[in-house]
């Protein structure tokens, strides 16, 4: 796109228009403007195994199937009532963390005849990958669903509870197991990755620029002191983190692009032309690092995000311009935003708060090249010293390296 020298360009993929963007205003005609056209999404090998057969919501089509798990999930799952239940669930976890820390183009996608040769082995892959990770969970949802209809259970625990419990208007199961196993698969996909990567390119940033990882530690104990550990109801004080964790979204998005939206009509788009079919891309590395929209778009600096006159009050992760995607927007945008962001502000300021950082031995600066796969990860070793304070007796210093 930049050598093209355009916010939006249309590649075609055997008989599919692939149109990638990087312009936050026709970014915002797409998945506001006609949202509803733009609303679907493919179906393909990677899409159709990650979501055990259109079971979910990120990359199941529109339609019925998509608008129940989303009813079910916004009603049990990502309710304000539901996220205050499974507080201290959280709080303990990141717990856990200081403790614990004490070219994929698959042909067959816009060719469908190809796919049962596998030519690039994407399938068997992906196929393994689902294999292990259905292996880890399963049981343990077939267990739980047991233990609920043989009356061993009789209290909701946590988010596999709701799912189970979930009725409908008739008072009948709203999930089949199946739905239930899916969901719980797309629930750790969504919850791992972003508030992660985020976090990991952060702390990455801020060891090449101990200024500002100085402020952020700064305002840590300004707002929360030295005696006990950051807390969720923390986090509208923490503005300067937050500024730190929406430059990481800006500047080191998850992955290179969007889910593709695919269109249900030809429509004309920013006075575009876009036929019906066609995969719609907004590019999260084009949004965040346009010239045209952030001075010195490659350099981390969270005062961007600070309000005009300098003050930087009520700042949150979600980017309503589209100035960068943090949990995207319309109808198919990240339903589980509160907790996405809350997430990912406590594992950030947990790991600034909890241990000492520095850069290894004989390293001047971290290299913040990303790896080259899907995932936009960095490739860097770091080593962390443990802080003497907080509620830790002991904190070894440990080795980070990453892949």
């Amino acid at each position: 796109m930049k050598e093209l020298n355009t916010d939006i360009a249309c590649i075609k993929l055997a008989n599919t228009h692939v149109i990638p963007v990087t312009s936050p205003e026709i970014g915002r005609e797409f998945l506001r403007k006609y949202d509803s056209v733009f609303a679907w999404r493919p179906i393909t090998m990677g899409t159709e195994y990650s979501s055990q057969g259109f079971l979910i919501i990120a990359v199941v089509p529109f339609g019925y199937q998509w608008k129940k798990m989303r009813r079910v999930v916004a009603s049990e799952i990502v309710t304000p009532a539901r996220l205050r239940w499974l507080l201290a669930k959280r709080n303990e976890e990141a717990d856990n963390l200081v403790s614990a820390e004490s070219s994929l183009l698959a042909l067959s996608d816009y060719i469908p005849w190809l796919r049962p040769l596998d030519l690039e082995g994407h399938e068997k892959i992906v196929s393994e990958a689902m294999r292990i990770i259905s292996g880890y969970h399963d049981p343990i949802v077939d267990e739980r669903v047991k233990e609920w209809k043989d009356g061993k259970r009789m209290e909701t625990e946590d988010l596999l509870d709701a799912l189970i419990l979930a009725k409908n208007v008739q008072g009948k199961p709203v999930l089949s197991v199946e739905e239930i196993k899916a969901q719980c698969t797309e629930i750790m996909f969504a919850t791992v990755d972003n508030p992660a990567n985020a976090a990991e390119w952060a702390m990455a940033e801020m060891l090449n620029r101990p200024g500002i990882l100085r402020k952020a530690t700064d305002e840590i104990e300004r707002v929360v002191g030295h005696q006990r550990w950051v807390q969720e109801s923390d986090i509208p004080r923490l503005n300067y983190v937050k500024a730190c964790a929406r430059e990481a979204f800006r500047l080191h998005p998850v992955s290179p692009f969007n889910l593709p939206h695919v269109s249900n009509a030809d429509s004309v788009v920013a006075g575009y032309f876009i036929p019906k079919g066609s995969h719609v891309l907004l590019s999260r590395i084009g949004l965040g690092r346009n010239p045209k929209v952030w001075d010195e778009p490659l350099v981390f600096q969270p005062e961007r995000h600070f309000k005009h006159d300098g003050s930087y009050e009520e700042i949150d992760l979600t980017e309503s311009e589209l100035k960068f995607i943090s949990f995207s927007t319309g109808r198919r945008a990240c339903m589980g935003v509160a907790l996405g962001s809350a997430m990912t502000v406590m594992l950030l300021a947990r790991l600034i708060q909890g241990f000492s950082w520095r850069l290894p031995p004989n390293v001047a600066e971290i290299d913040l090249s990303e790896s080259k796969n899907i995932f936009s990860w960095p490739n860097l070793c770091m080593q962390c010293l443990h802080l003497a304070c907080l509620q830790m007796n002991c904190i070894r210093p440990i080795n980070y390296h990453y892949h």
